[in-house]
């Protein structure tokens, strides 16, 4: 299978439905559906200054991070992560999208008009980020933007 379509496979496989998911995909015009998070994998949402930056420090250190998706304002940015993550998460002006709640995810390998879009879409392998790493990375980041805002 090609990656998009494997990326699909194991997306659709964390809805409950997932035929219903892949048909919500190919039928709603801006390429988008609901799934649960906390079964395959939970989202970590930073702030997208922070997102961006953690981003950039995780791509220096690993080949390829687990997916990300980002808002239609850049205004947010998801990272996918183990699930139990976000039960355990603490940080000031993290979001977290765990067990009993759902995203908007975009078709893997189509752009959509506006809207979530993925800045690394998943390849299909069920790779996630290690919330250790990102943790360090965010540390890293955000330590940057303040040295930035600063003028140092």
């Amino acid at each position: 299978m090609t990656g998009a379509k494997t990326a699909v496979e194991w997306l659709a496989s964390a809805a409950p439905d997932p035929e219903a998911c892949r048909w919500e995909w190919e039928r709603n015009p801006l390429g988008i559906a609901l799934l649960p998070a906390g079964g395959a994998w939970d989202v970590l949402i930073l702030p997208g200054d922070l997102g961006y930056a953690t981003l950039d420090v995780l791509t220096r250190v690993l080949d390829r991070p687990g997916p990300v998706l980002v808002d239609f304002g850049d205004e947010r940015i998801g990272f996918f992560v183990p699930p139990g993550t976000a039960a355990r998460w603490l940080g000031t002006g993290i979001r977290t999208a765990g067990a009993g709640t759902w995203i908007v995810v975009p078709y893997p390998g189509r752009s959509s008009p506006g809207g979530v879009r993925w800045l690394i879409p998943p390849d299909g392998s069920g790779m996630l980020t290690d919330p250790t790493l990102l943790e360090l990375a965010m540390h890293e980041a955000a330590a940057r933007l303040a040295t930035e805002r600063e003028g140092l």
